[in-house]
């Protein structure tokens, strides 16, 4: 609520006087909420925010207006924006029904949904989507505080809500396969290399139970198992059935260290640099 004062001044034969001061209170009858569906992401992750306005008035608000900065924060002399706003994703509710998509704007910069109807004693919600692009923070303490402003004629103050979302800690695994040589000649031996990268900010450790699978075609004879250089022994750290060419890491024993993050000093951008673990397999042919 907001209070107000207010005095007038009499003037008369070049004499001023001043009247009482009366005061009075603007009773607030609009008010809102902002949340987040999830309340963590990884980099390229969609973010949906759900904006609730609540008009507990007599009176509709009829030109209600939401302007968010996306998550804008500094960086030295920049400010930097870590969502992209998702085109085509306002949807708007009035007292649970769905009404026609409101004018929304959207820059680079601030996310602007205008000609709003909060009805009087209903409720407005408005859902859109976002993704967490290039400069959302991924490291393990990374977080995004997403603003939104409310304007209206009749609203004595803008409403400020907003939610915050934290970089979620968790390893993220890719994994691909060479062969050397190419071309090889029968009774030879072929070696395959395993490169598992990690683009996550934790480390898949033991008790992530990371296994890798893979049928030789055509089947291995007289395997050397290597993990990051190391020797690995037969059913204590990998199983392989020859009949068939079905190979398999025994769980918890592939590692792979979380990835290192920089910022670029002049852009902003977040560059990741993934952990990395080696599994090769060799044999004949």
């Amino acid at each position: 609520m907001a209070i107000f004062q207010n005095q007038a001044t009499l003037s008369y034969n070049g004499n001023t006087v001043n009247s009482n001061i009366t005061t009075g209170e603007i009773t607030e009858v609009l008010s809102a909420t902002k949340t987040a569906v999830m309340n963590d992401y990884t980099q390229n992750d969609d973010i949906t925010y759900v904006i609730s306005i609540v008009n507990s008035g007599d009176v509709p608000f009829t030109d209600v207006t939401i302007t968010d900065n996306l998550g804008a924060y500094s960086f030295g002399t920049q400010t930097l924006v870590p969502l992209t706003y998702t085109e085509n994703s306002v949807r708007y509710y009035t007292d649970g029904s769905l009404k026609t998509t409101p004018t929304v704007s959207a820059t680079d910069t601030e996310l602007v949904i205008s000609n709003i109807t909060v009805p009087a004693n209903g409720n407005a919600i408005i859902i859109y989507e976002t993704t967490a692009n290039r400069f959302a923070p991924p490291t393990t303490d990374g977080t995004i505080t997403n603003e939104a402003v409310i304007t209206a004629t009749g609203l004595a103050t803008p409403l400020t809500v907003s939610s915050t979302v934290t970089a979620e800690n968790t390893a993220v695994l890719t994994i691909s396969k060479t062969v050397t040589p190419t071309v090889i000649t029968e009774n030879s031996q072929l070696t395959y290399t395993f490169i598992i990268q990690n683009l996550g900010n934790e480390e898949a450790s033991a008790n992530s139970n990371v296994i890798v699978t893979d049928t030789f075609a055509p089947v291995l004879n007289n395997l050397t198992v290597m993990f990051n250089g190391t020797l690995w022994t037969p059913n204590v750290n990998y199983t392989y059935v020859q009949a068939t060419g079905l190979f398999e890491t025994v769980a918890g024993q592939i590692t792979v260290p979380p990835a290192t993050f920089t910022q670029d000093t002049t852009t902003g951008e977040y560059i990741v640099t993934p952990g990395i673990a080696t599994l090769t397999v060799s044999g004949n042919i």
